[in-house]
């Protein structure tokens, strides 16, 4: 069985955007461990609003060898993008298949699929109700250095106790700090 893994950014005090915004302080270690984090991964899991920024962001970055991230821009632009809308119509998103109604049925069907892992990249409220239907397997949270006080949480439509257990912590040079849990059986 396939897993869904969720990989998102935080404010150490829990806020994925912040009303203040914060510090850029992403490093070369957080770049490779992204990109390794993507080795037994054959899809990218992306609500619209995401998706509509992220696909050709990446494309860019992926076709400038000199940018900063193109390591990271390779495996975002060649792995295949699910996009899960009800409103998209006409698909102008390369490298990507829209997914249209009840996306928790949706999503428990592909995670039944062989094949290899899902990564989830926000935005907040698509990573929100896959929170809320138990859907993620594994947690990649990666903790900026910085707190915002205020702003928008992926845990905020919780309705009951997400146990999870830690596999791994680690700080990297720049400040940030990564906590990969998996969700506890």
């Amino acid at each position: 069985m396939r897993k869904i893994k969720l990989q998102m950014t935080i404010s150490i005090d829990g806020f994925v955007k912040s009303k203040f915004g914060g510090p850029d302080v992403w490093d070369n270690d957080v770049t490779d461990f992204c990109v390794r984090n993507l080795d037994n991964v054959d899809a990218i899991l992306l609500g619209r609003n995401t998706a509509e920024g992220f696909v050709p962001y990446w494309k860019d970055v992926a076709a400038n060898p000199e940018a900063e991230y193109y390591s990271l821009g390779k495996p975002l632009t060649e792995i295949p993008k699910l996009v899960f809308s009800n409103t998209v119509k006409d698909n102008k998103l390369e490298n990507t298949t829209i997914i249209n109604g009840d996306f928790k049925s949706a999503i428990e069907k592909l995670k039944a699929e062989n094949g290899k892992d899902i990564m989830v990249y926000g935005g907040v409220k698509f990573v929100s109700s896959l929170i809320q239907y138990d859907l993620i397997d594994e947690f990649s949270l990666l903790y900026y250095p910085y707190a915002g006080g205020q702003g928008d949480t992926i845990f905020n439509n919780l309705t009951n106790t997400l146990s999870l257990s830690l596999k791994t912590c680690k700080a990297f040079p720049c400040g940030i700090v990564l906590l990969e849990y998996k969700k506890c059986l």
